[in-house]
């Protein structure tokens, strides 16, 4: 990469880090998926009770894997054969977990996390249950302000979730959002956290690299 480009990133991280650890939540830079888990082994204890929320990104850098090595007691909703009434009772037990892990559709340079969920599970165990929540995300995520996160989830994770889920909605034929009245819509709680009121409860750390979606 050249290496102007890397000093405009390295700002733009420089901005975004210092500004969340202002909004009271933990703020981390990693390389890779090694420096990754290496972090969260910090972060969290081995018998810690832990869950997450869907994410792509927690695949991706083996988030999962490491969560499902027995060092942990792993709430894992993703587990064959699972019915919905399995699935509701682990989105209950989450909120009495050690630590909840997930991404966020933006993280703005202001050092605000901007998330839309479908059923809500996800962002109400950021806001409130979890002891710890961890944010993993790529540097696809940083945004500048709200407007521009607003504009990612439209035109971006958006689409992109509502494809990957196989839904019968506009944006995911159209590949934008048209804020339709879908039956099968997943963008229904629009949930922007400014601040912590509990310092380090949320610990953002950001991968060197371009993550979910």
């Amino acid at each position: 990469m050249d290496k102007n480009v890397e000093w405009v990133i390295e700002k733009k991280l420089q901005r975004t880090i210092e500004n969340l650890e202002k909004n009271n939540m933990g703020a981390y830079f990693v390389k890779d998926e090694n420096s990754l888990l290496e972090k969260i082994s910090e972060l969290i204890n081995e018998g810690d009770t832990v869950s997450v929320g869907g994410s792509m990104s927690l695949f991706e850098t083996g988030v999962i894997d490491m969560l499902r090595s027995g060092k942990y007691n792993f709430l894992d909703r993703y587990k064959p054969n699972l019915t919905k009434e399995d699935i509701k009772e682990i989105y209950r037990k989450s909120f009495y977990a050690d630590a909840y892990f997930t991404s966020s559709n933006a993280v703005t340079e202001d050092g605000e996390l901007y998330n839309v969920d479908g059923t809500g599970n996800r962002v109400a165990a950021m806001i409130y249950g979890p002891d710890k929540v961890i944010v993993v995300i790529g540097l696809n995520k940083i945004v500048k302000n709200l407007d521009e996160a607003i504009e990612r989830n439209r035109r971006c994770a958006a689409p992109a979730n509502a494809k990957r889920l196989d839904r019968k909605t506009p944006c995911a034929k159209l590949g934008y959002c048209v804020d339709c009245n879908s039956p099968e819509r997943i963008c229904n709680d629009y949930v922007l956290i400014r601040k912590q009121g509990q310092k380090g409860r949320i610990n953002v750390i950001i991968v060197g690299k371009e993550l979910g979606y």
